[in-house]
C-alpha cells in the first residue's frame, strides 16, 4: 500500500541525511521525497512517499520518532488529505503538433510557460494520476524532457502537523 509520511524536523545540517539513512538502512524504498522550510524557519517539513504494509509503515514511523531531530511524524494516508505534485514537461511542438500540445495543456489545466519555435514547456500540477494521464496522452516521441517535484501533502480540515 502507498503511504505519504509527513515529518516535521529541525532545520539543521544532516537532519535529512539521518531520515534517508533510516530508510536505506532498513531496506525501505523512498518513491518520492520533498523538503522545504515551514512558516517557522527553525523547522522543515519532509514529505516521503513509500510503499509497504501498515505494519511496515508503523515500524518506519516508530523509528522516525526516535531520531533526535524529528519533532512530529504523521501518516497522511490514514485520513483525508490533499496531495499535489508539480511537473514540467518539454515537448516538441512544430507544425500541427503546436496546436495539439496547447489543446492538451488546456484540457489538463496546464500552462505553457516557455515557447520556442520548436518546443513548449508545459507546467502541470495535480495528483500523480493526473500527471501520468497527461504523459500518456502525448506521443512519446514528442516528449523531450520531464521533471517532477514529488508529492507534497497536507491533511484536510482540522488535521494539522504542527508543534
Amino acid at each position: 500500500m502507498r503511504h505519504i509520511i509527513s515529518i516535521l524536523i529541525e532545520n539543521e545540517a544532516g537532519a535529512l541525511s539521518r531520515v534517508a539513512g533510516l530508510f536505506s538502512a532498513r531496506g525501505y524504498n523512498i518513491e518520492s521525497l520533498t523538503v522545504a522550510p515551514t512558516e517557522d524557519a527553525s523547522l522543515s517539513r519532509i514529505t516521503i512517499v513509500t510503499m509497504g504494509s501498515d505494519d511496515v509503515v508503523e515500524q518506519i514511523t516508530k523509528q522516525l520518532n526516535k531520531l533526535i531531530d524529528v519533532v512530529k511524524v504523521v501518516d497522511l494516508s490514514e485520513a483525508a488529505h490533499i496531495e499535489r505534485e508539480l511537473m514540467l514537461v518539454k515537448v516538441r511542438a512544430m507544425g500541427p503538433d503546436r496546436d495539439e500540445m496547447k489543446r492538451l495543456a488546456d484540457i489538463f489545466r496546464g500552462r505553457v510557460i516557455d515557447v520556442t519555435d520548436k518546443t513548449y514547456v508545459i507546467e502541470l500540477t495535480g495528483d500523480g494520476a493526473k500527471l501520468d494521464s497527461f504523459l500518456e496522452s502525448i506521443d512519446r516521441a514528442l516528449i523531450l524532457e520531464t521533471v517532477r517535484t514529488g508529492v507534497s501533502g497536507i491533511g484536510r480540515g482540522e488535521r494539522i502537523l504542527k508543534v
